[in-house]
């Protein structure tokens, strides 16, 4: 199974780390409860007000904070998705906000989804969904404060394609930040991550948009913002018990350079060095053989794959 039309992927423009992500889940024998909502998320005036405070625009370099002023005075679209709590390292999770380009070249080697990012300079991507959107993304600033970080990007895109009689264009800005919350009851560690995204239409796309695609855009994103921490759970997971599965995984990313191949790796590895070491000497040994790297595909495309893709893997 590969990626289910995104609806639009949030109008066509580039939200690719909202609404451009994972397939639908196909197995629904997966529990939700490595991923917490911590609220519906809000279209509302004081939560856009709270965004554009939170924005630190005085900090953000004169080209860039120019290239995002018009979208954020006059968005189309506002939204504030739902709060996400979710399972995982925080090392992990903040290389997969920096360097998107790998965890979407782990889904392409996964075969979970058409979605290609791919860098174009620093901090620079190049968006294709395979469904008609193409764009670029740029990641315009980031702040971290501790083990809390704040991240400022800005995409401009297209979509041509049957849900729009006119091909469409826009641009968007996507406010993210995440910090860790309390532990699980087992000691696993727990982030939050919140995104403001602000959509901007061109032309037609503005009535399009706010007149039919409104309830559509806002509810895929909010559901592959889910499904996205769902897998980052799943990858951190997998890190703890699997790590060298990681490490042969990482080797597999074309689309990835050598240095985030290997820090993938590296996190991978210290990650899994608490559990290990929590462990007596024969267990890691039968840990290790349990772990094959080459059952790491299943673990972490179970959700995402149907029954028979997922025997066809097993019998490879």
């Amino acid at each position: 199974m590969t990626i289910a039309r995104s609806r639009m992927v949030l109008a066509g423009v580039v939200v690719a780390l909202v609404a451009a992500a994972l397939p639908r889940p196909a197995r629904a024998d997966r529990a939700d409860g490595a991923v917490a909502r911590i609220d519906s998320g809000s279209s509302s005036r004081e939560s856009r007000r709270r965004a554009l405070a939170a924005l630190p625009l005085d900090r953000i370099p004169e080209p860039q904070r120019k290239a995002i002023e018009p979208c954020l005075r006059s968005a189309t679209l506002y939204r504030r998705l739902p709060t996400e709590t979710v399972i995982c390292d925080a090392e992990l999770l903040d290389f997969a906000l920096t360097k998107p380009e790998a965890i979407v070249d782990i889904w392409r080697v996964l075969g979970i989804s058409h979605l290609t990012l791919d860098p174009v300079g620093p901090n620079q991507w190049k968006l294709c969904d395979g469904y008609g959107t193409t764009g670029v993304l740029r990641l315009v600033h980031e702040e971290r404060q501790g083990r809390s970080g704040l991240l400022v990007f800005h995409g401009r895109g297209v979509y041509t394609g049957p849900l729009s009689p006119k091909n469409l264009t826009g641009s968007c800005v996507l406010l993210v930040r995440h910090g860790p919350a309390m532990p699980a009851v087992d000691g696993r560690e727990r982030q939050t991550v919140q995104i403001d995204s602000f959509l901007d239409m061109d032309g037609v796309g503005l009535e399009i948009v706010t007149r039919t695609l409104q309830p559509i855009i806002v509810r895929s994103a909010a559901s592959n913002l889910h499904e996205i921490c769902l897998f980052m759970t799943t990858l951190s997971d997998s890190a703890r018990t699997n790590p060298e599965g990681v490490v042969q995984l990482a080797g597999k990313l074309q689309q990835t350079d050598a240095a985030a191949r290997q820090t993938l790796a590296t996190i991978a590895r210290r990650a899994a060095q608490p559990a290990a070491n929590a462990m007596p000497h024969a267990a890691r040994r039968d840990a290790a053989d349990m772990a094959a790297a080459d059952r790491l595909q299943t673990e972490l495309a179970a959700r995402w794959l149907s029954a028979d893709e997922l025997d066809r893997i097993q019998r490879q």
